[in-house]
């Protein structure tokens, strides 16, 4: 890396965050009755900071993934600053939640029915020490987690203290999410979500839902791949009836089913160490209001995603979105798990976001100014 760029970036977090206006506030739900009274369910806290200079046009929304919560962006499990306060400081308005039925958004069996929760054997494989299981190809990669990654290092105790229950049904989670999505868009006016693993479907979901309030979606290795999971989860169920979800998304021409969808497998991967795609079966049809949105796909070259987030990419160029694959390892960006912004470059990683933000929102921007001239002749 450029000495000069590393200066300036030691300069920059060196410097006190200056913040404008912080609060939160709760979007989304319902009141309940059940045998013992009456109750809020399914609202989705959200936590907002304005920097004091505030210099890009729409702010950014964190959304985390599963048995996490907000704290994935607040800050690191060994104490650094997180992806909050890095885009804080690029000017950025940033809003964190914490999704419904979890954390700080409250929970109630009524509403938001079992839970699932994560053993710490299941975390140290697939989250922080992966090297050492070796379940998919690209584990041995993995050297990014700052610390052991096992239970005892205080890295590890302070992720894994992180951790809370999810709502286990997925349909019932996309919904809840969607819902309050689209309310705080409703509420905060257009903006850009960033999303993270289980929280991807979410996105597309949101989008679909509000596609003139989504400005841009920077999924990071978001749920997938496509239609079936993996072979290793859940034995490959086909959990994405619609394509990247299992809430209904709009395509065009229409579906009014999931089953007037018809898909296909790849006869082969592209490569080794990568899965067989499932796409649609041509001709494809578009994913209409998604369209709209650009999209950038982040990936670690160690991650469990690393060997299909390319089918998520391949299936939304399919349909029409304007999709950027961004595999960290094609840019120099070497060793990195799913939990990326915890992991000891997770500066690094959010640099390529905020370029990739740069160039695509900002185009974007220019264009409707020019249009906008081009009307006023």
């Amino acid at each position: 890396m450029n000495d000069d760029v590393t200066t300036t970036r030691t300069k920059r977090r060196s410097r006190p965050l200056a913040i404008a206006r912080q609060g939160w506030f709760y979007v989304g739900g319902r009141h309940v009755k059940v045998a013992d009274g009456e109750f809020r369910a399914g609202q989705m806290y959200v936590e907002c900071q304005v920097p004091a200079r505030r210099e890009r046009p729409y702010p950014i929304v964190m959304w985390h993934g599963n048995w996490q919560s907000g704290t994935n962006f607040t800050g690191t499990p060994d104490g650094r600053e997180g992806w909050a306060q890095y885009f804080l400081r690029r000017g950025y308005t940033v809003y964190v939640i914490d999704q419904p039925g979890r954390g700080r958004s409250g929970y109630h069996p009524a509403v938001c029915g079992a839970q699932s929760v994560q053993d710490r054997k299941a975390a140290e494989a697939r989250f922080t020490a992966p090297a050492r299981s070796r379940l998919w190809p690209q584990s041995r990669r993995h050297t990014q987690w700052p610390g052991s990654g096992v239970a005892g290092d205080p890295a590890f105790d302070q992720f894994y203290a992180s951790q809370l229950p999810s709502i286990q049904d997925l349909h019932l989670s996309q919904s809840l999410n969607r819902d309050a999505g689209a309310a705080l868009l409703d509420r905060i006016g257009p903006a850009i979500l960033l999303t993270h693993s289980q929280s991807g479907a979410y996105g597309w979901l949101i989008a679909d839902a509000r596609p003139k309030r989504v400005k841009a979606i920077v999924a990071v290795e978001p749920s997938g791949p496509p239609v079936h999971e993996a072979p290793g989860k859940r034995g490959g169920a086909r959990t994405k009836p619609w394509g990247l979800a299992w809430e209904p998304l709009r395509y065009a021409p229409a579906a009014t089913d999931a089953g007037q969808l018809a898909f296909v497998q790849q006869p082969r991967p592209d490569g080794d160490g990568l899965l067989a795609c499932w796409l649609q079966r041509e001709p494809a049809r578009r994913l209409k209001n998604l369209a709209r949105v650009p999209v950038a796909i982040i990936t670690g070259e160690a991650s469990y995603h690393a060997p299909y987030d390319h089918c998520t990419a391949r299936y939304l160029e399919q349909a029409g979105v304007r999709t950027t694959f961004i595999p960290l390892a094609a840019r120099g960006i070497r060793g990195n798990g799913h939990m990326m912004m915890l992991e000891r470059n997770s500066d690094e990683i959010a640099g390529v976001i905020h370029r990739w933000l740069d160039r695509s929102v900002g185009r974007a921007r220019r264009k409707t100014r020019t249009r906008r001239k081009e009307h006023a002749k």
